[in-house]
Formats: C-alpha cells, structure tokens, sequence
C-alpha cells in the first residue's frame, strides 16, 4: 500500500482543530479512526496490478541525435476501473539529463476490461543497445488517498546507432570521384591507371594521353582516358583500444573514427571497391565481410552501434596477424588509431613491416582541438606554460607521424570534425596515383 499526498493532508486538516479546540486522544482516535476506514475502502477498491498486462511496439532501432517512439498497451482485464501512474523505466542515457522524469512517467485511466496505447518518447544520449527496465504502475482508488502498486517485466530494446554526422561531405568527394573516373564535362582526363577509352583530342589535353597508333587510323587525334581502378579491396580497423577511450570535445574517439568510417565505406562502395570492417583490441570485437555495396553501410552501423572502448592496451602484433588473416591479399588497409608516442612506437611500429610490405597503410587519429588551443595561449604565466606543454605535445605528435611516414604510411591526423573529409581525400588521392 502507498499513502498518497492527500491522505496526508487530510490528516493534517483534520488534527488541527481537535489540536485547538479540544486535544484529546478521544479526538484524534476519532479523526484518524474514520480516515483509516476511508483509507482502506480507498485500497480496496482500486484496481489490481498483478492483474495488468502489457505488450511493446514501436522502434527498434535509432540514430544517435535522433527520437524513437516504443509503444506501451496496458490492458486492464479486471472487473474494476485503472486510475494510474506509470513509469517506464529505461537507462538514464536514453533522455538527456534531467528529461527522464518527463519523458517516462505517464498517467493513465483505464475502463474494466479496456486497453490504453501509451507512448514513451527516448532521446538516446550515447550509442549502444537501451533495454527496457520494469513498467511500475501506482493504481490509485476513486477517493486518492491510497494505492495499490507493482511492478511488471516487459522487455524492448533500442539499439542506437552512430549518426554518421559526415556523411554532408559525401556529394563533394563523389564529384570529386566522378572527376577522377572521367565522368564530368571538365576538359581533364580521367585519372588513374585503368585504360577505358578512346576519344579526340581538345586543346588542353595531356600530349601524353595521345594515342598516335589510333591516330594513324583515324582522320582525328585520339587520345587515351583512364579511369581509378575497380574492385579493390578497403580495410577498415577500428582500435578499440584504452586510447580509443579519450574524449575529445563531447565525444570519444572511438566515436569520430566510426564516423570516418562511415564516410570512407560510402565513398569507396560507390567507386566500385570491396569494403570490410574489423575492430579489435585484444580480440576481434566487430566484422564485417564480404557484403555488396548496397549492404555495406547498414551492416557497419549495425555493427558499431553495440562497440564501446575496451580499457586495456591494444595488442599491435595480435591486430596485425588479424589484418593480414582478413586481407591476405593486397588491399588498402586503413587503421583508425592514436598517434601517442609510446603505443605507437611500443607496438605499432614493430609489426608495421609485415603490413606494408603486402599493402598500402594509412594511418589516421584524431587530434585534440584543446592541445591546439593550449599551444597558441599567451598573456599570463599559466597560459605561458600551457602553451610549452601543448607545442612539445604537437612536437611529439610529429615526430611520430614522421617514423610512420618513414615505413610508407600515409597518416592524416586531423581534429574530429576534419578527420572524416581527410580520410576521403587521402584515399581519392591514392586512387588517382594508382596506388591502390
């Protein structure tokens, strides 16, 4: 039994004058006597819990920034009236901060033998799979002052994926794509190493591009086009590793490399290559393989939305042996990972040699926007000294993309909201040069 806030008060209205007129314990036995009754008529006849039921619809799955909508059916099969308060209840992270009152209590009536649709309405605030907790319902009986309450299991899961927050550059790079493959009205040729056909000669043409046996048949000038190379095979790796557990900004960067990620598997489905996913740490956490390029894209969100940083130190030589088990063949293995100086020349760097000898590597990490800032503060002693510890911090930083770049690494280190266009640049550029 749960006493309501009425109850309290009629209590307290109804001691006050046998307070001042006559206190006596006659009085308040008398008082409290007839509210007791009232308060257990009240009880029994409000509608029973046990006896609810219930049943889920709605969304099953949501991107991160957006709203889902899941549906709660509370059937009353009692013989009397539901006059109730319910919440359903869901982790803290499905509301922002200080929403979760409002967005899961609801109150409800319900007639003897009825159902009523409810609607909880989740603002997930972090990646990953939000499961339902208990439904508890406050039946209240038709004078307020007492309530019956439960509590029922009714399971739902939401999984919110990443927001792919990047894919706005998307049109750019395959403009930039379609440049490259010879598709535009712009007087360039296709770039790449792929021949695909003959056409004349424009003023502005590469006189390297001329075809002179073609020209000898022809009465016009011909000239080759070229186009990037097809069905090559793209390797992302996702370090799930302690460094990927740093926030940067508002995010970890586990969640700007996912987003990277995303732009790159978009960009090279639609150029025509084959596009795998491994995350691993100590182990293979996530994989993708061998899906077409319609197929790519859901299967890798569906497949990040459940990865959360491991805060153990990554095994480089272990994620090595699983890259070249993945891609045993040449591919363009691309390592979404940090650039801090000790894991990087502790474990990446060893077994670097046996990835870039079989393929093509580039490194990508996110920069901190706060050590940029810190390295260009002045006026005051502290900002003086935060401006040494953030150059030495970018010296650092330096010094180790140098020794990547030594083994024939290409590394993109940008800040969050740069480091998915860089990865997409980095990988027309090598289709351009023909280094896939």
């Amino acid at each position: 039994m749960a006493l309501t806030g009425r109850a309290a008060l009629i209590a307290a209205l109804g001691s006050l004058p046998v307070g001042l007129l006559a206190p006596s314990w006659t009085g308040i036995l008398a008082v409290n006597a007839s509210l007791s009754v009232a308060i257990v008529c009240d009880y029994a006849l409000a509608a029973p819990v046990r006896t609810l039921r219930f049943t889920r619809s709605g969304d099953t799955s949501v991107r991160l920034g957006e709203s889902a909508e899941v549906q709660l059916t509370v059937i009353n099969a009692s013989s009397r009236r539901l006059r109730a308060r319910l919440r359903d209840a869901w982790p803290p992270s499905s509301w922002p901060s200080g929403a979760e009152q409002a967005g899961s209590r609801h109150t409800v009536a319900v007639s003897a033998g009825e159902r009523r649709l409810l609607t909880t309405v989740l603002h997930p605030t972090r990646r990953g799979e939000r499961r339902a907790e208990l439904v508890t319902v406050r039946s209240y009986g038709p004078l307020g002052l007492a309530a019956r309450q439960g509590n029922h299991r009714v399971p739902w899961t939401v999984r919110v994926l990443p927001p792919f927050t990047s894919r706005r550059h998307l049109p750019s790079r395959l403009a930039r794509l379609r440049e490259l493959d010879g598709r535009t009205s712009l007087l360039t040729r296709g770039e790449g190493t792929e021949f695909d056909s003959l056409r004349d000669y424009v003023p502005g043409d590469d006189t390297r591009s001329i075809d002179w046996r073609a020209t000898a048949r022809r009465t016009a000038v011909a000239v080759r086009t070229w186009r990037p190379e097809r069905d090559r095979h793209i390797l992302i790796v996702l370090d799930t590793g302690r460094t990927s557990a740093g926030r940067v900004g508002d995010v970890p960067r586990l969640d700007a490399a996912m987003d990277t990620a995303l732009l790159l598997a978009a960009l090279a489905s639609r150029a025509g290559d084959r596009v795998d996913l491994l995350a691993y740490d100590r182990r293979v956490r996530a994989r993708v393989q061998g899906r077409a390029a319609g197929e790519i894209l859901p299967a890798m969100v569906d497949a990040m939305a459940p990865l959360e940083p491991e805060l153990v130190e990554t095994d480089a030589r272990g994620l090595s042996a699983a890259t070249l088990k993945h891609a045993p063949r040449r591919a363009l293995v691309v390592l979404l990972t940090s650039l801090d100086a000790v894991p990087v020349e502790e474990g990446l760097l060893p077994v670097l040699p046996q990835l870039t000898r079989r393929h093509p590597v580039v490194v990508a990490s996110v920069a901190d926007p706060q050590i940029e800032t810190m390295a260009g503060g002045r006026g005051s002693l502290d900002s003086v000294y935060g401006a040494a510890a953030g150059a030495q911090a970018q010296l650092q930083r330096g010094r180790t993309a140098e020794q990547l770049r030594r083994h024939g690494v290409t590394v993109v280190d940008s800040l969050p909201e740069n480091l998915a266009p860089a990865v997409a640049d980095a990988y027309l550029a090598l289709k351009a040069n023909g280094r896939l």
